[in-house]
């Protein structure tokens, strides 16, 4: 096996830490502190500072004759929430709420916002919590962003008056926007560019990137330090990862949803919108782009991309009959 494969603190699941029966003993490799440093790491990730603002804000004036406008909410746990909020001169009543990736910010998903503008959609970008502007001291994949997504898109249908709320997000906001379909039921429609499936299954694939090593060591060799490390974030801050699977929310829901992945996608597998896709294949389409890397649609095949995006929304101008559950 290669040495890259097998760092030290792994090999207490491969049982060479002097256990003679093959179990593993975590407080004997003392292997545990380096558990929870890396889960750290991942329930508090990079937190990327705004740093377009006063360009983004000249570009919409100048091109759509409207207000770049900074507007919060307070989530559930009382966080409050930023975002950017566009209206175009020539607005057509309907807003797309855009979703950006992990360790990043709403600049991250803010090129995607001029197509939509130039056919008068409104475009909400948020800033995720523990992103950004927004509080929160801890990114939780969608357990409690599930509530932030839906006071986001009450916000709209209330203080807008919207007709018609879209979903649309990037890696992170796209596994995200879907798994907050268990909790709000009102987008028209959504896209989703390369989710992941459930956290679980994520979490396995990553630890393998992370060392360089095929997929299946994630879920084999490297399984002890997902385990761990989502036993610890049940225990010291009260999340179940387990429920944590934007499949099972689409598999629940009537939102029409295009899936969009890049074949050539290795940080998050094309198999996670094959997965979700097979959940509910009545009113779930996936798109898989050749030759596209991560998030990469866009750039492989903008035309395509951009008629695929806008058809799908304009395909579906009026809310699903479910509705959702007002906290």
């Amino acid at each position: 096996m290669p040495a890259s494969w097998e760092p030290s603190c792994w090999r207490v699941w491969l049982g060479s830490d002097g256990c003679s029966d093959g179990r593993y003993s975590i407080s004997r490799t003392g292997c545990l502190p380096r558990y929870k440093a890396f889960w750290e790491l991942q329930l508090h990730p990079w937190k990327r500072r705004l740093s377009h603002g006063d360009e983004a804000a000249t570009f919409v004036r100048a091109r759509y004759g409207t207000a770049l406008e900074n507007v919060e909410i307070t989530a559930r746990d009382g966080i409050v929430l930023k975002a950017w909020y566009v209206r175009p001169h020539n607005a057509n009543g309907r807003e797309v709420l855009m979703l950006h990736g992990v360790a990043d910010n709403r600049e991250g998903v803010a090129g995607f916002a001029a197509p939509f503008l130039d056919r008068g959609y409104g475009v909400l970008l948020p800033d995720s919590r523990a992103h950004g502007e927004s509080g929160g001291a801890l990114a939780t994949y969608g357990l409690r962003e599930s509530d932030d997504i839906h006071r986001w898109v009450d916000w709209l249908y209330t203080s807008r008056q919207s007709k018609c709320v879209y979903g649309f997000g990037e890696s992170m906001g796209a596994a995200l926007v879907l798994d907050s379909l268990t909790a709000e039921g009102r987008f028209c429609a959504i896209v989703a560019e390369s989710p992941f499936s459930s956290f679980r299954s994520v979490g396995y694939e990553r630890a393998a990137w992370y060392v360089r090593a095929p997929t299946w060591v994630g879920r084999t060799l490297l399984r002890l330090p997902v385990e761990v490390g989502m036993d610890y974030a049940k225990l010291h801050y009260g999340l179940d990862f387990d429920n944590d699977s934007p499949a099972d929310a689409v598999g629940h829901s009537s939102t029409p949803i295009l899936l969009i992945h890049g074949a050539e996608d290795i940080n998050i597998l094309p198999h996670h919108s094959e997965l979700i896709a097979a959940q509910s294949p009545s009113h779930v389409t996936l798109w898989e782009v050749p030759g596209a890397t991560h998030c990469g649609a866009s750039s492989m095949q903008p035309e395509m991309f951009w008629n695929k995006v806008l058809a799908w929304f304009n395909s579906h101008p009026e809310r699903s009959s479910r509705k959702a559950a007002i906290s």
